[in-house]
């Protein structure tokens, strides 16, 4: 008898220790597999890009690999990581490019398939898009 409550005490003392330990969900950073998985959803996204003829002539003129660093970094912090994004604002990076609100749709779409591929979950791209989305107003019809 005395062992079976020796037995139950430990229990509960391992029941309270698990008890007692705060749960945390992992930041959208390490969710979105840390900054390997944002370059790769990123090398993803340059990749929709290039095939997509709504958002192609966008990017005629632009510095990719400054442009894979740099988003790779803006998404990096957006998502709570240890990156800081140094460069321009959303308004001033989309100046004088005029993208409609057709062009913008195709770029998220362009994203979902990138974090499709990465097979990033939804409820995590979600999270990622709503983080996103108050910098529409900054892109569209600049």
């Amino acid at each position: 008898m005395k062992r079976h409550l020796s037995c139950l005490a430990t229990a509960l003392l391992l029941l309270a220790g698990c008890a007692s330990t705060p749960t945390r969900n992992p930041t959208l950073y390490v969710q979105l597999g840390g900054r390997n998985g944002i370059a790769a959803i990123t090398d993803q996204l340059l990749d929709a890009f290039a095939r997509d003829p709504l958002v192609a002539p966008a990017f005629r003129h632009v510095d990719i690999g400054l442009f894979q660093t740099h988003f790779t970094d803006y998404l990096c912090q957006l998502a709570e990581g240890p990156c800081r994004y140094t460069g321009d604002s959303m308004a001033e990076v989309h100046r004088g490019m005029h993208i409609d609100e057709a062009t913008f749709n195709a770029v998220v779409q362009d994203l979902i398939t990138a974090m499709n591929h990465q097979h990033v979950p939804v409820r995590v791209q979600n999270r990622l898009l709503a983080r996103l989305a108050p910098e529409r107003k900054d892109i569209i019809y600049r």
